[in-house]
């Protein structure tokens, strides 16, 4: 009878460990080479119409507890210059003092403060560098999935919206009322580390 409780109570006890392992807070990778994660941008275009864009180089990573979202975190860095609209002339101009300036402030970045459920939804909250100057933004993001994928990693991939005022970082290039804020999109998938 010992032998049996000695027996259960192992089960138990590596049952509980792998239990507790699943559910701790997993690090992972963005896979920032373009192919799965995007950080986009639009703007409207004298109130007519969208300015669309994207940064084509960024990274970082972040921490992701599906039992406990408020134990999650993450950091996004971006590089400035790989801004892109698809116009050359425009894009240079993004890159100059008017806007990025881009060899002054070569990198932008986000870090979290506090992750929390909003319903279906997350609520992310934190600090975006930019231009030189912090300030704290609210992204509303939503889980798009998480599994195991065919090269033997496991990923998890979200997606987050979220608007700021170009003023609020010191960019005061009048572009006109209509196009004072400017509308962001993260498209994230991380590689489990």
């Amino acid at each position: 009878m010992n032998q049996w409780i000695k027996q259960t109570a192992i089960i138990v006890g590596f049952s509980f460990v792998s239990v507790s392992a699943y559910a701790a807070p997993a690090n992972y990778q963005i896979d920032a080479k373009g192919m799965h994660a995007s950080v986009n941008f639009k703007i409207k275009h004298l109130g007519y119409s969208w300015l669309a864009g994207r940064f084509d180089k960024f990274g970082g990573d972040f921490v992701y507890d599906s039992e406990a979202p408020s134990k999650s975190s993450i950091k996004v860095t971006l590089d400035t210059a790989s801004v892109n609209t698809n116009h050359a002339e425009r894009d240079k101009h993004l890159r100059s003092k008017d806007f990025l300036d881009v060899k002054k402030y070569p990198n932008a970045e986000f870090v979290s403060t506090a992750i929390s459920e909003n319903g279906d939804q997350l609520l992310v909250k934190g600090n975006l560098t930019l231009h030189g100057v912090t300030k704290p933004i609210e992204i509303t993001a939503s889980k798009i999935g998480e599994g195991k994928d065919p090269w033997g990693g496991y990923r998890a991939g979200f997606s987050g919206d979220t608007s700021i005022k170009m003023a609020d970082y010191g960019i005061t290039y009048n572009l006109g009322p209509a196009s004072a804020e400017v509308f962001l999109q993260l498209n994230i998938e991380g590689i489990r580390k």
